[in-house]
C-alpha cells in the first residue's frame, strides 16, 4: 500500500545517467549544492489555530583501506532508520576491499539498485555469479515480509541482499552504504527489515516560495537514503503557481518549475523509489489562479473578497481547476492526487449560512431544504474526485475539508490527511477512523516546518519527534485512544514532514534544508521502527550525521 509506482527503467537508466557524479557523491556524503551557502496573521487562511550510471571505477582508498581485511565487530549494524531485526554470527564480516564488486543480472529488475549502490560504495558492477568480497543482489518473489522488506545475509566475507520487490532490495543497499560509513562494513549475520507504516515523506510548500528543481532533487537523495518514500509538492497557493501550464499559462508564476524539470524530479524519485504526489489546493489558497480572473472570486454579503477562495457556486471556478488538474496527471505518474480543501474562508465564518447567503442558496437549491454551504463544499470535493479517479488515481484531502452532520458526505475514498485540530469546527481524528477511513499524520504539534513561525508555530528540533511522537499522535500530543489495531498501520499509513512557506523571506532554501534534517531522519526512524528508541537523542543526532557521509 503505498508504494512508489516505477517508470521504465530504460527512460530512468538514461535520463538519470547525466546526474550521474551527483548521486554518487551525495551517497558518499559529498556535499550537495546546499551545503555551500549557508506572512500571514491571525485570521488569515493560514495553517494556524486561529537511477545512477553504471559505476567502473576501482574502489576508492576509503573502500580499499589497509584496515579492508579487518574483522567487523559484531554489533548491529548503525543506520538511520534503525534495523528491525539482526541476528549476529561468528564470522568476519565483509568490508569492501580490493577486487570487491557489486553482482546482479545486468539485464534484470535490480540492476538499477545495484548500479546506485556500486556508485555509492566505488565498486565495479559485474554480473553474477557472486565471488568472495562482493555484494550480490537478488529478486525473490514471495519472500516474506511485505513489498519493501529485505533480508542482508553477511557470510564468508560477502553480502546477499534479497527481497521480494524492488523497493526491499534499494532500502537493503542504503542498509549497506550507512553500514559502510558507521563502521566500515557489515557484521557476520542476518538483517531481516521492513517498514512499519507503507507511507513515509517529506512535503514541500513550493507555492509560496520558488525552490530550484536541484534543491528538490537534492531532498528526495536525502530522503532516499533515510528509506523515505513519498514527496508531496504543494505548488499552488495565494503566493504563487509554480508549474508551467499549457492550459492556463496566465496563472503562473515568474519563478517556476518548467514541466521538464518536473519530469527529471519525477524520473529521479522514481528511480529512488519515491512517489511525487501533486497537490491544486481547492476550494481555497487559490489566489494564484484568482488574480488573472477575478470573475471567480468569492464575495461575503458585504461584498468584501475571501482571499483565496474561488466561488464554488460559479461553473467555470470548477472548470479551471479541472482543467489544470487534466493537464498536470500524465506529468505525474504516481497513484495518488492530492486535492487540497482546508481553510475554504466561507467555512471559516462562525455562521457560512449568514456570511454567504448565496453560497447557502445554492446548496439548498442543490441538495435539499435542509443543506448547508458546507454540503456544497463537500458537493465541490467530491466533483474533484471523481475527477482525479477518472484519470487513475486516488484523491486524498486535508482534514479540514471532511465535516460531519451535512446532508451529503465526502466520498469514502478519500483518503484524509490529517494536519490540524485547532481549526473551527475541528473533528478529532477518531471520526474519521471510526468512519473507515485511513489517515495520514502530519500533526501540526510536531510535523510543521512554518517558515518565520507565526502563529505560535516553532521549527521542530526532531528532539520531540524522536522523544514523544509516534503515529498514533494525529493531534495535539495525546495519542488516539483505543484498541492499538485502531491507529496501526492499515488505518494510520504514515506521516510526512511538511515545510510551509508562510514567510517565505524568512529562511533560504539552504536553511531550511539543515532546517529540517534531524527532523526527517527522527520521522524516519519513528514510521519505520515501532518500538521506543534504544538511543539517546544526542547518540541519535550524531549517527545521523554520521550516516550522511
Amino acid at each position: 500500500m503505498g508504494l512508489p509506482v516505477r517508470i521504465t527503467r530504460s527512460a530512468i537508466r538514461g535520463t538519470v545517467a547525466g546526474c550521474a557524479l551527483l548521486v554518487t557523491m551525495t551517497l558518499m556524503g559529498c556535499p550537495g549544492k546546499e551545503a555551500t551557502t549557508g506572512v500571514r496573521k491571525a485570521g488569515d487562511d493560514s495553517r494556524s489555530p486561529q537511477a545512477a550510471s553504471s559505476s567502473t571505477a576501482p574502489p576508492s582508498s576509503a573502500a580499499a583501506g589497509t584496515s579492508a581485511a579487518a574483522p567487523v565487530p559484531q554489533a548491529e549494524p548503525r543506520t538511520v532508520p534503525s534495523v528491525r531485526n539482526w541476528t549476529g554470527r561468528p564470522g568476519p564480516g565483509w568490508r569492501p576491499a580490493p577486487g570487491a564488486r557489486v553482482v546482479a543480472d545486468p539485464g534484470g529488475p535490480l540492476a538499477d539498485e545495484a548500479h546506485s549502490l556500486a556508485d555509492g560504495l566505488r565498486l565495479p558492477f559485474a554480473p553474477a555469479p557472486a565471488h568472495p568480497g562482493d555484494v550480490e543482489l537478488a529478486l525473490r518473489p514471495g519472500q516474506a515480509g511485505g513489498p519493501e522488506s529485505y533480508e542482508l545475509i553477511t557470510a564468508d566475507r560477502k553480502v546477499l541482499i534479497t527481497a521480494p520487490d524492488e523497493a526491499g532490495a534499494f532500502y537493503g543497499t542504503r542498509t549497506v552504504l550507512q553500514a559502510v560509513r558507521t563502521g566500515g562494513g557489515l557484521p557476520e549475520g542476518v538483517v531481516r527489515d521492513a517498514p512499519d507504516r507503507p507511507r513515509r515523506g517529506l512535503n514541500i510548500d513550493i507555492a509560496r516560495k520558488h525552490f530550484p528543481a536541484d534543491w528538490i532533487e537534492a531532498r528526495l537523495r536525502e530522503m532516499a537514503d533515510l528509506k523515505l518514500n513519498e514527496l508531496g509538492l504543494h505548488f499552488s497557493d495565494d503566493q504563487g503557481f509554480r508549474i508551467q501550464s499549457d492550459s492556463h499559462p496566465e496563472v503562473v508564476s515568474p519563478d517556476h518549475l518548467t514541466k521538464d524539470e518536473i519530469r527529471r524530479i519525477v524520473v529521479l524519485a522514481s528511480s529512488l523509489h519515491i512517489t511525487v504526489v501533486p497537490e491544486i489546493d481547492s476550494p481555497g489558497h487559490l489566489g494564484a489562479v484568482l488574480g488573472p480572473h477575478p470573475d471567480l472570486q468569492l464575495h461575503d454579503a458585504s461584498g468584501t473578497v475571501s482571499r483565496g477562495a474561488v466561488d464554488i457556486g460559479n461553473p467555470a471556478a470548477a472548470r479551471i481547476v479541472d482543467d489544470l488538474m487534466r493537464e498536470y496527471a500524465p506529468l505525474f505518474p504516481g497513484p495518488y492526487w492530492h486535492l487540497g480543501a482546508d481553510e475554504y474562508r466561507a467555512l471559516m465564518a462562525r455562521d457560512p449560512q449568514a456570511s454567504y447567503p448565496r453560497l447557502a442558496q445554492l446548496a439548498r437549491q442543490k441538495y435539499g431544504t435542509q443543506a448547508r454551504v458546507q454540503d456544497l463544499a463537500t458537493g465541490w470535493l467530491n466533483d474533484r474526485a471523481a475527477v482525479v479517479r477518472s484519470l487513475g488515481k486516488r484523491p486524498r484531502a486535508w482534514n479540514d475539508g471532511f465535516f460531519r452532520g451535512g446532508t451529503i458526505s465526502p466520498d469514502k475514498s478519500i483518503e484524509v490527511e490529517y494536519w490540524t485540530g485547532k481549526e473551527l469546527g475541528a473533528r478529532a481524528p477518531q471520526e474519521y477512523l471510526n468512519e473507515g477511513r485511513t489517515l495520514v499524520n502530519l500533526n501540526d504539534e510536531y510535523l510543521y516546518y512554518v517558515l518565520g513561525e507565526p502563529n505560535q508555530f516553532r521549527y521542530p528540533t526532531g528532539e520531540r519527534i524522536y522523544r514523544e511522537w509516534t503515529p498514533a499522535v494525529l493531534r495535539g500530543t495525546t495519542a488516539v485512544p483505543g484498541p492499538a489495531a485502531l491507529t496501526g498501520p492499515a488505518r494510520v499509513v504514515g506521516g510526512r514532514l511538511a515545510i510551509w512557506c508562510d514567510r517565505a523571506t524568512a529562511q533560504t532554501p539552504d536553511q531550511v534544508a539543515a532546517g529540517i534534517r534531524l527532523p526527517l531522519a527522527a520521522l524516519a526512524q519513528k514510521l519505520w521502527d515501532p518500538r521506543p528508541p534504544r538511543l539517546a537523542w544526542a547518540q541519535f543526532t550524531a549517527l545521523a550525521r554520521q550516516v550522511r557521509g
